[in-house]
């Protein structure tokens, strides 16, 4: 079931981002960022943020027993809906919880009267950026810095960009 997190999901979403993105667990999936960036992804500080902000949400998809199995964060910036921190746990990706919380992510998009979801990926990760491609997103062909002076961010082992990649709302 996919619905919105609210504050008592805070501990355990930072715990299955954390997982899916960094150290060895991360290497069970496909979407680690373990090989470029060391440290956190994220913090509850910064989850309780994105929670409470007035056009920030994050989408949960819990599984019967209401563990948290993939999450997604949205936020809204005039007529578009920037998507990040897509995660499915490590042992489950490749099930199509990654898909179901992107579809889920165009109807808030839709609801929100979005024309556009737009999000940045890391340049060097050429799978993910080939599974979002698949899924209707385009390279716009902007590019941003990655914040490397920010440990809050990761520690990258080399130079990082963003690539921005935006899919169209009908």
């Amino acid at each position: 079931m996919i619905s919105k997190a609210i504050m008592s999901d805070v501990s355990e979403l930072n715990i299955l981002v954390n997982s899916a993105y960094r150290g060895e667990s991360s290497k069970q999936g496909w979407t680690t960022e373990a090989d470029l960036l060391d440290g956190i992804r994220i913090d509850e500080s910064r989850l309780t943020t994105m929670i409470v902000s007035t056009d920030s949400e994050i989408l949960k998809y819990t599984d019967d027993q209401n563990r948290i199995l993939g999450c997604v964060h949205l936020e809204k910036h005039d007529e578009k809906l920037y998507l990040g921190m897509l995660t499915v746990s490590p042992e489950l990706q490749g099930k199509g919880i990654g898909k179901e919380l992107l579809i889920a992510a165009e109807q808030e998009a839709r609801v929100a009267n979005c024309k556009a979801i737009y999000m940045t990926v890391i340049d060097g990760r050429t799978e993910l950026i080939d599974w979002y491609l698949r899924h209707g997103f385009s390279a716009t062909g902007e590019r941003k810095p990655f914040p490397s002076g920010d440990p809050r961010f990761g520690l990258p082992k080399k130079d990082l960009e963003f690539i921005v990649m935006e899919k169209r709302i009908s």
